[in-house]
This record gives structure tokens, C-alpha cells and sequence, in this order.
């Protein structure tokens, strides 16, 4: 799936699709704004962001409601915005400042909003896998038609909890949608060397679990397959598997260059920009350029106003430091 998406499926008003553009532009505005924080200095450590693969978490979080479940992975800001948090209080986590969701002690890669069923990311490759099964367990034991909904990358399949996850859902026909944003590439290793068979959907299908490719930088198409799968789990059918192909413009982390990366292919990716895609959609639906600039604008504003704010805000107190953690009884950790 290399090629410019092409319009989107039938169905898809103008509304709908500016929401989705909406969400597409917050969660590009949060990240580029956080690794201009992190350039200036001003958030400790790392960052793993997901520019160039909004469309996959717009798509989805457009037909999640807030008792679904999700479990995202360690680069999950924008899972995070597309499942209602609030960019505020995930910045004061990414600065490591009180108020922030974790109180200051995740970070980026485990940032969690249980209030609006996000079950937190993940920094462990293919962590989230059990952990959305098990919530989808429980699910099954209350009686309740919510889902659980599983975010892993390409490199996640050739781990364990994959097959573990896969099998245990299928086997008792839990509420779970796994989701593989396939970028083509774990960290700095091109998936296609390290991964046998013809991947992830003959994978998924070779454990009864029926699944879906869909082209990841299309937001209505992702929207509208989605809908059908995640309609389709939460009607008692089973586990589904949406293998979504996208791309990452960046290296691993905030500090990495990406100097290993073939310019060309880089290129070839940044041409299939979803946000670009569903701009030029919009306009030949009559939306005035106007109208997506400030959206755009607003977007900018939340984002660097949630940074600066984070920027001044308190540090935590030295004894939280000793909260939130297992007590082992013995109490030397506390001297």
C-alpha cells in the first residue's frame, strides 16, 4: 500500500470528516510541540512520537466510547487524545510535574486516563496485548457490551504475548479488537528482516481470529473499517484483528536523527501524509481553507499553551516519590 489513499468510502459526510482532521491535527500539534520542548531542553528524557500516523488513532477513536477500553503502546500520545484525554494534564506527565496523570512518575510511555477507559501505554513491546485481553475477560464477565481495544506495532507480532493474546481471545471469544499499526519498522530494524510468512493478517487468521488490512494513512477508510469491526466485537462476535499500514516520519526516539533511513523512502512516506490527504478531501468538498487554518491554529494554541503551563508548573513533593509503589512489608525502603 505505497500509493496516495484515495477518496473517501461512501457514507462519509463533511462533518465527519472534519472531525476527523480535527483529532489528526491536535495529536500532530501535541508531538511537534512536545519535541520542541524536548530540543529546548525542557522534558527529561526520550520521547516516542507517532507523527505521519495520525489517521490510525483519529479512525479509531472516532467509534470508541468512554467505558471501551484501550491499551496503547510506547508511542501513544495521540491514542491517548483520540481516547478523550486531556493534552494538559499529558504534558505536565511528559515534563514530570505534579498534576500530571501519573503524577509526574510515567512520563510518556506510561501515561494512563482510566477515566476514559485508556488502560495506560506501554514501554515493554507487546505489553498491552495481555492486558487488553485480560480487561476483555472482565469485560466478558460483567455482562457489559464494551470492548477492549489492543494498540501494538509490527514488531510486537514476533513477541510471545501475541500469540498468547490471539489464542486466549479466540478461545473464549472475547471483546477485543487488536489493532497492528504497521510502520515497517521496530526501532531500527526493517520489519521484512525479521519477520517470516506473509504477516500479520495470515498470522491472525491461522489462529481464527478474522482480520482486516486497511491502508492507515486514510482516515475515513480506517473510520469506516473500524466501525464494522468494532460493531462486529461488540456485538459478542469475537476478537478482530485490523492490520493498518502507515508510516513514521521520524527516528525511534527524540534524540535519534533517523540518519539510518533511507531519504528516499522517507520521502515516499511524508507523500502519503493523512493529514494532507483529508485537507485535500475537505476542499473538494467546498470546505473553505480558511476554516481547516483555524482549526489548525487552535490546535497550535491548545498545544503550546499546555506546554507552557507545564513549563511552570510545581515540581512534586520529595514523599510522593514513595506513594503508589508496593509495600513489602519490611519498610527499609522507606529510610
Amino acid at each position: 500500500m505505497s500509493s496516495v489513499p484515495s477518496g473517501p468510502p461512501a457514507g462519509h459526510n463533511t462533518a465527519r470528516l472534519k472531525d476527523l482532521f480535527t483529532t489528526m491535527v491536535r495529536i500532530r500539534a501535541f508531538e511537534e510541540t512536545a519535541l520542541e520542548a524536548h530540543k529546548a531542553g525542557e522534558i527529561p528524557g526520550p520521547l516516542h512520537v507517532s507523527v505521519g500516523q495520525e489517521a490510525v488513532a483519529a479512525g479509531l477513536g472516532a467509534n470508541l466510547r468512554a467505558d471501551d477500553r484501550m491499551t496503547s503502546n510506547h508511542r501513544g500520545h495521540g491514542h491517548m487524545i483520540a481516547k478523550g484525554a486531556d493534552p494538559a494534564r499529558m504534558f505536565l506527565e511528559l515534563y514530570g510535574r505534579e498534576g500530571g496523570y501519573c503524577r509526574g512518575k510515567g512520563g510518556s510511555m506510561h501515561i494512563a486516563d482510566f477515566s476514559v477507559g485508556m488502560l495506560g501505554a506501554n514501554g515493554v513491546v507487546g505489553g498491552g496485548i495481555p492486558i487488553a485481553v485480560g480487561a476483555a475477560q472482565g469485560l466478558k464477565l460483567l455482562k457489559t457490551d464494551a470492548i477492549a481495544v489492543c494498540m501494538f506495532g509490527d514488531g510486537a507480532m514476533n513477541r510471545g504475548p501475541f500469540l498468547e493474546g490471539l489464542n486466549w481471545a479466540a478461545l473464549y471469544r472475547l471483546p477485543v479488537l487488536f489493532v497492528c499499526e504497521d510502520n515497517g519498522v521496530a526501532a531500527f530494524t526493517a520489519a521484512e528482516s525479521v519477520t517470516a510468512g506473509p504477516g500479520v493478517v495470515a498470522r491472525a487468521a491461522a489462529l481464527g481470529v478474522p482480520a482486516s488490512a486497511v491502508d492507515g494513512n486514510d482516515a475515513a477508510t480506517v473510520d469506516a473499517v473500524a466501525a464494522r469491526l468494532i460493531a462486529e466485537v461488540r456485538s459478542g462476535s469475537g476478537p478482530r484483528l485490523l492490520h493498518a499500514d502507515t508510516f513514521r516520519w521520524t527516528g525511534h526516539t527524540s534524540t535519534d536523527p533517523a540518519s539510518w533511513r533511507n531519504p528516499a523512502a522517507v520521502e515516499a512516506g511524508k507523500a502519503r501524509c493523512p493529514i494532507a490527504h483529508v485537507t485535500r478531501v475537505l476542499s473538494e468538498s467546498g470546505v473553505e481553507q480558511g476554516e481547516l487554518d483555524a482549526i489548525r491554529e487552535a490546535a497550535t494554541l491548545e498545544m503550546q499553551s499546555a506546554r507552557s503551563r507545564a513549563n511552570g508548573a510545581a515540581w512534586p513533593e520529595a514523599p510522593v516519590a514513595y506513594e503508589d509503589v508496593q509495600d513489602t512489608g519490611a519498610g527499609q525502603w522507606r529510610r
